[in-house]
């Protein structure tokens, strides 16, 4: 198998020396012809596409990707969860914004549908916003790639394995023990794709199905409750009497518990990340991305009715173990809870597993424009056509999250600090949309979301921007850090990327007397790169071959 960091596996596309990015060039040979009228970054998608693994994605691999990705609010703590953020014990306000978050995300979805059919190829947001925010050159694409690599790690699922495994072995550990089960689980998912990326995929569809029949036999227990018929439970219908009695009033706790929902449900953006390896793209994402999404929001919905059936709000807040497995207990005894507790650790296993595998195309798509550091060895797929590098690119925060940040306040502000820069991004991709509705209306659009979705999406997603600056009452967030703190560092987050671009681009040229030149090359698994050169100016302003000096990307 080719060593694709050997640089003698590298063949530049280009012919006849360096190509300039300025040059309108077309071909093989020079700088992406325009995808449906609009340019999208640097490569054509049929080079995109190359190398890898192939289109080796059906619909239900596809549906199941969505769907273990958005199954997270059943693994996760109620003490922490999206389940009561807002409801100060009482169910309506929590059901409700369960209930706005679906809206939301269906709103979403059908932006990203739109989209995605008509550019079917991996990135995601990446791709939408490189076809519409084209000036500056590859600004969008450096603030968006600040945000996916510095918070796209995955941790919390790591750590709610842990826990459960621990629970259902009724064991009592020090938090570094506990920190190094998800180690090992982070190390296992990254191994396990990088080598085996077939069985990876098959044994996320095993994963995904365990979960969906988990939440199933949540919901069915549910209805036995509410039916009066279990012993355990006297009152099924406590938690549902006034159930708005007490709600919070203030916006930023509305806000930030839509953060959490939101996040539950963004398995439906997955599918567009990994576009380049799903068969019949178009037609799989038209099917896939709504009924992934409703599967996952009606079971959701029916199973926080079957969670405030047995117990009331305040009853599972203080239980300080998960809502499903408290749940069990509940209606079956302890024994049953610790079998449920392996059926969750695996169901986070699941959730580690479709992240990880999402992000890393995620990471390997931003190297194939170079605007990473060392893209070459980013971009590669040695040994067995899976994104190795991109993979260990989202190992590297994903062990430094759970091995730096305590478990508690600082862990549950790194999960809030997540959703910020998201929605920020999710505002300009639906603005985009907007923006290439008038730009160009007569490209082709398999799929077109509807005038009053996309408004509401974007309205929104606005709202999730204004809202955490608002101060609560009591002038107390989720944590005991200030409120206003996340949304703060997550403006920070993206603003350190438009710094970088500006360093990479304008500031690092200017200092050094050189031009930034682009050129392709060829990996030796098949994956094509698009990388910058720096060549000095002679002192009449002319570029000499002689003097290029390679560089990653500064």
């Amino acid at each position: 198998m080719a060593n694709s960091s050997s640089s003698t596996m590298e063949k530049p596309i280009t012919s006849g020396g360096l190509r300039s990015s300025r040059t309108s060039l077309n071909g093989e040979h020079g700088e992406a012809k325009p995808e449906n009228g609009v340019q999208i970054g640097s490569l054509t998608s049929e080079q995109d596409a190359a190398g890898g693994l192939g289109r080796h994605l059906g619909l239900f691999s596809t549906t199941l990707l969505m769907l273990v990705h958005s199954f997270r609010a059943t693994e996760d703590r109620i003490a922490e969860s999206r389940f009561l953020e807002v409801s100060d014990a009482f169910v309506g306000a929590a059901l409700s914004v369960w209930v706005l978050g679906l809206a939301l995300s269906f709103a979403g979805l059908c932006v990203w549908l739109e989209l995605g059919c008509m550019f079917p190829r991996s990135g995601g947001e990446k791709v939408y916003l490189e076809a519409v925010y084209q000036r500056p050159r590859l600004l969008a694409t450096v603030i968006f790639s600040t945000q996916a690599i510095l918070l796209g790690f995955t941790a919390s699922g790591c750590v709610v394995f842990a826990s459960n495994i621990l629970l259902a072995a009724d064991k009592v550990v020090t938090e570094w023990a506990k920190r190094g089960i998800a180690i090992s689980i982070i190390t296992f998912v990254t191994l396990l794709h990088t080598f085996f990326p077939k069985s990876g995929v098959r044994l996320m569809n095993l994963l995904g199905s365990i979960k969906v029949m988990i939440l199933l036999f949540i919901v069915i227990t549910g209805w036995v409750v509410l039916s009066g018929k279990v012993e355990n439970v006297r009152d099924p219908r406590a938690s549902f009497r006034s159930p708005f009695l007490g709600s919070a009033k203030g916006s930023n706790s509305y806000a930030t518990a839509l953060f959490k929902v939101l996040n539950s449900f963004q398995g439906w953006s997955n599918a567009a990340y990994v576009l380049n390896e799903v068969k019949r793209p178009v037609r799989t994402l038209k099917i896939a991305g709504p009924l992934g999404l409703g599967i996952c929001g009606v079971l959701y919905i029916l199973a926080n009715v079957a969670y405030f059936s047995a117990a009331t709000p305040e009853e599972i807040s203080q239980s300080g173990v998960t809502v499903a497995s408290y749940f069990i207990a509940k209606v079956f005894g302890r024994t049953a809870a610790r079998v449920l507790s392996v059926l969750i650790a695996l169901s986070a296993l699941g959730n580690v597993m479709t992240i990880t595998f999402a992000q890393s195309r995620v990471n390997q798509e931003l190297a194939k424009e170079g605007v990473i550091p060392f893209p070459r060895f980013w971009a590669s797929g040695w040994p067995y056509g899976s994104p190795s590098a991109g993979l260990l690119l989202h190992f590297i925060p994903s062990f430094l999250v759970i091995v730096a940040i305590p478990i508690g306040d600082a862990y549950n502000f790194i999960l809030d600090l997540e959703g910020y820069p998201g929605s920020v991004i999710n505002f300009l991709v639906v603005l985009g949309l907007v923006i290439l509705r008038w730009r160009a209306p007569k490209v082709p659009r398999p799929f077109k979301a509807w005038w009053p979705v996309a408004g509401a999406f974007m309205v929104g997603q606005a709202f999730l921007l204004v809202a955490p600056f608002l101060r609560p009452p009591g002038g107390k967030g989720d944590t005991s850090l200030p409120y206003w703190l996340y949304p703060v560092i997550g403006m920070v987050v993206l603003i350190a990327g438009s710094l970088y671009w500006f360093g990479w681009r304008i500031l690092l040229p200017y200092l050094g007397g050189f031009e930034y030149h682009e050129r392709k090359c060829t990996l030796g698994d098949g994956t094509i790169v698009s990388e910058f050169v720096r060549i000095k100016k002679s002192r009449q302003g002319l570029v000499s071959a002689a003097e290029v000096r390679s560089s990653s990307v500064g």
